[in-house]
């Protein structure tokens, strides 16, 4: 780069990485929402425990959330490594990622095109376009900024490798770095599989490489992206087909959609306004719009065609669009969204480099610089406004699904989703509302049916609740979470066979899910089958070693197996977990007790009374094992301890007069025995224990 370039280049960069701090830097403040990031981070074991081996080996292998990016998955990982689950340390990563990529934007395109200017203004829209938004703000959106990271960084070691020299060790490098990256940006989102396809472009503009003699070599050079493009698309199809995210509407439903959908972009990209986090299919004008997007998308394509030789940039800028967007248009529908912002974050590179090229090279032709100037300008002025304000609705679930609602029709996920955020505030009759507002809007919604009856579920009405349960189940009997709950339903409600039956279902979809190996760990429980329970305790307490109470259930079982051994070492596993948990300790003191360990179960009783001294129970067994360890004085404390809360416990007091008795403290024991027999004058143990003191000291009568 000339000395003379050097200063605006830097400024330039500053500037960039500066203005988009600045912009998001309020969704530090923002937290998790409850579309997503659930599963992605918050609620999911393999995530919300940090960067684990075990963690990175399921990122390899799951195809969770109907998605296979391992390395999506990863930086979750390290986030809540990091971070915890505090949001702000999650948001910041991907704003540091998405000022990472519009610089690396800039740089490319800089590199490429020597077009400082130019690129600076394409790499701004990039990175304060209100339709990114999505992409930056929402946590579990993280496969966007990080697979654009990669995206970006391969084509900077594409152009690289172009321009090496011949057979220079470069070179190779170069290009290996380029399918390492590539790789890299698969693992994070499979979007982005339509990158050779983009580097065929960039040979033809500006790389002024690609020639009809040309291409056998240059698309020979490409197999290898090629084969990571087919790799990368069946994984994908076969993951989201298996995980039910594969929609079979038909065909022309499919192409009609594609077609209105392009245009829909087209028009946020320029019009940027009632942007959502959920688009629903119209319900009319499909028709209309798919006519519109044929004869615009048939138009422009063949007009920049024909134009690809005098302007390059307008084909590349074009195709570059239309293609990157393919595997999100809806051809192959996945999910129940018509479109989504965050499926525009690399396609709308093109357009950007289409307008502004376009623009700019038309009023240079003209010597009018200062109207592209002022206009780009005021364009980028516009596009930060309008992003600042985005942003703030994605404060919280409330704050985000409200505006959805606002501006949209018949929107029946934000109605569910804010139904369900109300719900957790405790606002039950709003959430209520919102919530049969979505299933009145589509029936077929599994979440809405599903909040619905988590609703009336809380609000104590088991009867309504059941249906909207079960229709959720029905609905999606791939989805782990709809089965677990109505399995917890179930058994809440006494039908323990039902019960069974839907954690089995929650567990084939999900065989790592720790919560329902427990759920059905304790239903076989109750239903005596002790071994079956036992079995699945313990998956639970190996896929969750953290958890406390995973430990203490499957120790509950093994006691009540007579396996004290294995109880004693489960219970002091959930003990130093959780210091404070009573039951715990409790059920580790019995343990230990039974197996004639009463020195070391003695701490345990008296952690259980520490932690809940208005117990009695808690200072009756305290001073049974005193008792029974020969420290009469310490059992007989215990003992009052308890009486002083309980004055009528008969049992307290017939153990206070055996442990005064053993102190030889004979009239406080004999009054204790009288008081036994006043409370249960047939307590025979008492009075024999009583006639005994009074044969052997008749002076106490």
């Amino acid at each position: 780069m000339p000395e003379s370039s050097r200063k605006p280049f830097s400024a330039i960069c500053l500037v960039l990485a500066l203005g988009t701090l600045a912009l998001y830097v309020p969704v530090l403040q923002n937290g998790f929402i409850n579309f997503d990031d659930n599963g992605y981070i918050t609620d999911n074991p393999h995530v919300n425990v940090g960067l684990t081996w075990s963690g990175v080996v399921w990122a390899f292998k799951s195809g969770y959330a109907a998605n296979w990016h391992p390395l999506t998955w990863i930086s979750h990982m390290l986030d809540c490594q990091l971070f915890g689950l505090h949001p702000a340390g999650h948001h910041l990563v991907n704003l540091l990622l998405h000022t990472a990529n519009t610089l690396l934007l800039f740089i490319l395109l800089n590199y490429l095109t020597g077009a400082m200017w130019r690129s600076a203004f394409v790499a701004a829209l990039f990175a304060w376009h209100p339709l990114h938004v999505e992409s930056v703000a929402w946590a579990s959106e993280r496969k966007d900024v990080l697979s654009g990271f990669f995206w970006m960084l391969t084509l900077i070691a594409y152009a690289r490798y172009v321009k090496a020299p011949g057979k220079s060790s470069s070179r190779v490098l170069y290009y290996v770095s380029a399918l390492v990256l590539f790789a890299c940006a698969l693992m994070s989102k499979p979007m982005v599989v339509t990158l050779p396809f983009v580097l065929l472009l960039l040979d033809f503009w500006p790389l002024q490489r690609l020639s009809l003699s040309a291409l056998p070599r240059l698309l020979a050079e490409k197999i290898p992206f090629f084969s990571l493009t087919l790799a990368g698309s069946m994984a994908t199809y076969l993951v989201q087909k298996s995980g039910g995210a594969v929609a079979s509407s038909s065909f022309s439903f499919r192409i009609a959609n594609a077609l209105g959908g392009y245009v829909d972009y087209i028009s946020k990209l320029f019009w940027p306004v009632d942007l959502a986090i959920f688009y629903p299919f119209p319900a009319h004008g499909m028709v209309f719009m798919a006519i519109v997007g044929l004869v615009l998308l048939g138009a422009c394509s063949v007009a920049f065609i024909l134009l690809s030789q005098r302007w390059p940039y307008l084909f590349v800028g074009w195709f570059w669009f239309l293609g990157v967007l393919v595997p999100a248009i809806g051809i192959v529908e996945v999910g129940s969204a018509s479109m989504a912002d965050r499926y525009s974050y690399l396609p709308s590179i093109g357009l950007f480099i289409l307008v502004t090229w376009g623009v700019a090279d038309f009023f240079e032709s003209r010597q009018a610089k200062i109207v592209p100037t002022v206009t780009a300008i005021a364009v980028l002025v516009g596009c930060a406004v309008l992003t600042s304000f985005q942003v703030t609705y994605w404060r919280n679930s409330i704050t985000l699904f409200s505006h959805a609602r606002a501006v949209t029709s018949d929107n029946y996920v934000a109605d569910a989703c804010l139904g369900q955020a109300l719900d957790v505030l405790g606002h039950e009759n709003e959430a209520l509302a919102f919530c049969k507002e979505a299933v009145k809007i589509d029936p077929d919604y599994p979440a809405g049916q599903f909040f619905l009856g988590q609703v009336l579920w809380k609000m104590g009405d088991p009867a309504e609740a059941l249906p909207h349960l079960n229709a959720a189940a029905q609905a999606a009997p791939d989805n782990s979470d709809f089965q677990y709950n109505l399995g917890k339903f179930l058994l809440e409600h006494g039908q323990a066979a039902g019960a069974v039956s839907r954690f089995n279902a929650a567990l084939e979809d999900d065989p790592d899910f720790a919560e329902a190996h427990n759920a059905l760990g304790k239903t076989f429980l109750k239903q005596g089958k002790l071994p079956q329970a036992a079995d699945q305790l313990s998956q639970a307490a190996a896929l969750q070693p953290g958890n406390a109470q995973f430990h203490y259930d499957l120790g509950t079982v093994l006691l009540a197996l007579s396996q004290s051994a294995q109880a004693i070492s489960e219970f002091s596993r959930a003990v130093q977990l959780k210091p404070d948990f009573a039951q715990a300790h409790e059920n580790l003191a019995v343990a230990l007790a039974s197996q004639g360990q009463l020195d070391l179960a003695i701490p345990h009783f008296s952690e259980v009374a520490q932690l809940q001294p208005n117990d009695p129970d808690a200072w009756f067994n305290l001073g049974f094992a005193y008792l029974n360890n020969h420290q009469p004085a310490q059992a007989a404390t215990q003992f009052s301890q308890e009486l002083r809360l309980t004055p009528n416990a008969t049992k307290a007091h017939y153990r206070l007069a055996e442990a005064l008795a053993e102190e030889n403290q004979l009239v406080q024991a004999v009054a204790e025995y009288r008081q036994t027999l006043r409370l249960a004058p047939d307590f025979s143990q008492a009075q024999k224990e009583l006639d005994k003191i009074l044969a052997a000291h008749p002076q106490l009568r």
